[in-house]
């Protein structure tokens, strides 16, 4: 039997000041387990989890949650002079604990103690727990000390400690290395009450209870895994394909009955006519003959026109159920770089240089804060102690998203990569990447985070002549899943060079890395397994790798 859900929505809508209206009429329940969140970029999962967590209100419709509610957003805004007790949430009662230990009996601290006199050895035990360094002092640390992942992990584990009946969390995999995305995914499997997490992270997406898709208009919710949930959807869309193909067989049909009717019923009024004009029958027996003739008409009209109109409305009924989403279509030209065509080389800090040939597929992993995004971009700006490009043909893709001119027009922004393909052909090939009309003359300045993503990558992926080689910085942290399907898809059939920075473990393997690089903190290039698995290898000291 199901249990109580934890979050009912009642026909709720929320629209901005501006007018978009990313939520309409959207009514359906969270359970009391683990429920991943998916859906579209812009579909309003972020949105949806700042209502719940009441940062935002309903223009319209009801949010019922049973209990308290903890959420944590997607980009950490961290004041990095707080400390870690404060992160966890914890500071008011380890404060109240040390005073009264130090003698203060104040009642109002016994009051903020309540029962939790060994919350500071709960927080420490947690925080070492998923691998944050828990000796003495840690909660007094300041969190501009913590890396990224340890960040997030000490947020998302505050969240835990405060036991809140609902937690949200959005994206908390986002820029995680390997080691704390396995860190996070053990806090997920082992969580306690009612857990919301919105990701695009395939692993994660497996170790949840129900997965819950969120469309503009609906929030379909199914109790299994992301890929049972797809195994699900898919024969369901195969089921309404097939309840459509019969609608508008019916619907022929019918129009052909309507039609046949039509006929016969012209038919019968021309013979009326004749019958009148040859004064067959007397006057009052035409007027007769022509009155019934007119009722059976009618109603023989009315029953075709209704049965048309029926099967009209099964029709529409049927492709509402066919799901027929926008989708960035990514096709990428050759770009005919010969095989073994040496694009760039990288070097590590013990002078030993890596070359990435065409058409190698390279990742380029690592814990966080080692510096895989500067090595990145030192090599890009030119020859340095980090390396150099061996070709000019080169598409970057960077993390920040900050290589657009945000005063220029989408349009001047594609262009100026592409700069001999006509203005129409530019508009048709930005269609695929879902940025049409009006929008590709608006100023980048105006472009949401999803639109300037997928503005930056059309720009790259556009480029005339074609990129040779393509470095890619986390290229999934700003796509759902199916664009990243679209992505993994091009990425396949391109015969460039590859230069991927991921943690997406999932995603890496579904591009067939040939080698995977990692960059350790001193600075050195270390060849890995291809799929991280045994032991790290010194690059050899010859350019290239040994045969």
């Amino acid at each position: 039997m199901r249990s109580t859900p934890s979050v009912v929505l009642g026909d709720v809508t929320f629209s901005w000041p501006d007018g978009a209206t990313p939520i309409s009429s959207v009514s359906g329940a969270f359970s009391r387990g683990r429920t991943g969140l998916v859906g579209d970029n812009g579909a309003g999962k972020s949105t949806l989890l700042r209502l719940v967590a009441g940062m935002l209100i309903p223009s319209s419709g009801t949010i019922s949650v049973s209990g308290q509610v903890a959420y944590l957003p997607q980009r950490l805004t961290l004041d990095t002079a707080t400390t870690v007790a404060d992160l966890l949430g914890v500071r008011t009662v380890v404060d109240a604990v040390r005073a009264i230990a130090d003698g203060d009996a104040r009642p109002e601290l016994f009051d903020v103690v309540g029962d939790a006199w060994d919350a500071e050895e709960r927080a420490v035990a947690a925080l070492g727990a998923v691998g944050v360094a828990s000796a003495e002092g840690v909660l007094d640390r300041r969190v501009g000390t913590l890396s990224g992942g340890e960040a997030m992990l000490t947020a998302v584990t505050g969240v835990r400690l405060r036991g809140a009946d609902v937690a949200l969390l959005d994206e908390p995999t986002n820029n995680l290395d390997g080691a704390a995305r396995e860190q996070l995914y053990e806090l997920v499997r082992t969580w306690r009450g009612a857990l919301v997490v919105v990701s695009h992270d395939r692993t994660l997406l497996e170790l949840v209870d129900e997965t819950a898709e969120l469309r503009t208009r609906s929030l379909t919710t199914f109790g299994g895994t992301y890929t049972e949930y797809e195994r699900w959807l898919a024969v369901q869309q195969d089921a309404a394909r097939q309840a459509l193909r019969d609608a508008e067989q019916v619907l022929r049909r019918e129009k052909r009955q309507r039609i046949e009717a039509e006929e016969r019923i012209a038919h019968s009024q021309r013979q009326g006519r004749k019958d009148a004009a040859n004064r067959k029958y007397v006057k009052a027996a035409i007027n007769d003959r022509r009155n019934s003739a007119e009722k059976s008409q009618a109603a023989r009209r009315g029953q075709a026109l209704g049965k048309e109109a029926e099967a009209r409305a099964a029709v529409s009924a049927a492709e509402r159920a066919v799901r027929d989403d926008d989708r960035i279509v990514v096709d990428l030209p050759d770009p005919e770089v010969p095989a073994g065509r040496r694009l760039a080389a990288l070097r590590g800090s013990d002078g030993r240089e890596v070359v990435v040939a065409g058409p190698e597929r390279v990742a380029l992993t690592g814990p966080n804060g080692v510096g895989k995004t500067t090595l990145l971009e030192r090599l890009l700006a030119g020859p340095s102690e980090a390396g150099r490009l061996l070709t000019d043909r080169v598409g970057y893709l960077p993390q920040r998203l900050d290589v657009l001119d945000d005063d220029v027009s989408v349009l001047d922004a594609v262009r100026a990569g592409a700069p001999d393909v006509p203005p129409g052909e530019l508009r048709s090939r930005l269609a695929r990447f879902l940025v049409r009309g009006d929008q590709v003359e608006r100023p980048v300045a105006t472009l949401s985070g999803g639109e300037r993503f997928r503005v930056t990558l059309a720009r790259l992926l556009l480029a005339d002549p074609p990129a040779q080689l393509l470095v890619l910085d986390e290229p999934t942290n700003n796509l759902d899943l199916a664009s990243v399907d679209r992505l993994v898809e091009a990425l396949a059939a391109y015969r460039g060079g590859l230069l991927v920075v991921s943690h997406d473990r999932t995603f890496l393997d579904r591009l067939g890395i040939d080698v995977e690089l990692r960059l350790t903190a001193d600075g050195r290039l270390v060849r890995g397994d291809v799929g991280g698995v045994g032991p790290a290898r010194p690059v050899p000291d010859a350019v290239g790798w040994d045969a």
